[in-house]
């Protein structure tokens, strides 16, 4: 059972962190270089999630999506789309929730890019998509890798939003952090620190990895 919900979180953390990048490149890409009215508004929804309480956006999911809820139960009959208790409805939630730590590195990134690389793209009749993926992705490597594992590790830890939106079912929706929370509310103390060790380790050798990476990446960069 233990392994289980580590696998289940391995695989929300993957799935989430797959689309945050597909999501997070294009919309970075416009913040980094939008001059509209509107950026203000969108980087403010954007970084919501930094200081919003996780069950606030937990909650506003689980009543938009519940199938008493008219747009819920829309998707259901329609669709045939269950988002509340679900998989797929922790994944939703996980990638709105995670969105500026996939964003914001990404975002810094593009916007230290000179924009000689641009421009000298421009000339040589490439479009926009093929500047951006072609040139200016492969010189934020650093910042991909970051937001990449920043995202992954903090969809690990979500607790607020994961409980709101999945609940607690074994097999589903039931992550490592709602196991500790509870075996601890069980007074099981082993089982409780087994999931912590786990997500501790992996946690802190995925970090201390982008840190090796990138330290060696900017002194072959500088050379």
């Amino acid at each position: 059972m233990i392994w289980d919900t580590l696998l289940l979180t391995l695989q929300l953390a993957l799935v989430t962190t797959f689309f945050l990048l597909l999501v997070s490149i294009p919309l970075a890409s416009w913040l980094a270089q939008s001059k509209s009215k509107v950026k203000p508004i969108v980087e403010t929804l954007v970084s919501m999630p930094l200081v919003l309480p996780p069950t606030v956006i937990g909650f506003y999911f689980l009543v938009a999506f519940s199938p008493g809820n008219a747009f819920g139960n829309w998707l259901n009959e329609w669709f045939g789309i269950k988002l509340v208790f679900s998989f797929p409805g922790l994944v939703l939630a996980s990638i709105l929730y995670s969105l500026p730590f996939m964003v914001h590195p990404i975002q810094s990134g593009l916007a230290a890019v000179s924009p000689s690389l641009k421009e000298a793209a421009y000339l040589m009749g490439k479009s926009k998509r093929e500047t951006l993926v072609k040139v200016l992705l492969p010189n934020i490597r650093p910042a991909l890798l970051t937001g990449m594992v920043l995202s992954f590790a903090h969809t690990i830890g979500e607790f607020g939003v994961v409980l709101m939106i999945g609940g607690n079912i074994p097999g589903v929706t039931k992550v490592a952090s709602i196991a500790i929370y509870d075996e601890v509310e069980a007074l099981n103390y082993q089982a409780a620190n087994q999931y912590a060790a786990v997500l501790f380790v992996a946690t802190f050798c995925i970090l201390f990895l982008v840190y090796l990476i990138n330290g060696r990446y900017f002194k072959t960069f500088w050379k």
